[in-house]
């Protein structure tokens, strides 16, 4: 026995039912990822503003990792890039990164060495 369909869009109940979880899903997703993207800014204006942390070289790896979190929390929450179909972006933004990282160590080590 085949599902009724409704008339007006020609879809089953089930799959009204398995789009509207995945929606409460990504919603609690998002709801998620901008508490902890909150919570981190905190961390950060905390460590800096409390002077947590006394040596400047590891409150800037502190940043910087707290940065790297909450940018990895962005381009999987917000810009969906865990989703199928965004394997190109990726693969030009984790390029980006990977140059970027070269740059730096280069022009680090024309500089201090």
């Amino acid at each position: 026995m085949e599902p009724k369909l409704n008339n007006e869009t020609n879809v089953t109940p089930v799959t009204v039912q398995r789009k509207k979880t995945e929606h409460a899903r990504e919603v609690t997703h998002h709801l998620w990822s901008f508490a902890l993207s909150i919570l981190l800014t905190v961390f950060a204006f905390a460590a800096v503003g409390l002077e947590l942390i006394e040596n400047t070289v590891l409150l800037g790896m502190f940043i910087l990792l707290l940065a790297a979190i909450q940018a990895t929390f962005q381009m999987l929450i917000w810009m969906h890039m865990n989703q199928k179909g965004h394997e190109f972006p990726t693969m030009f933004i984790l390029s980006g990164v990977f140059v970027a990282i070269i740059t730096v160590a280069a022009l680090w080590l024309l500089i201090w060495w």
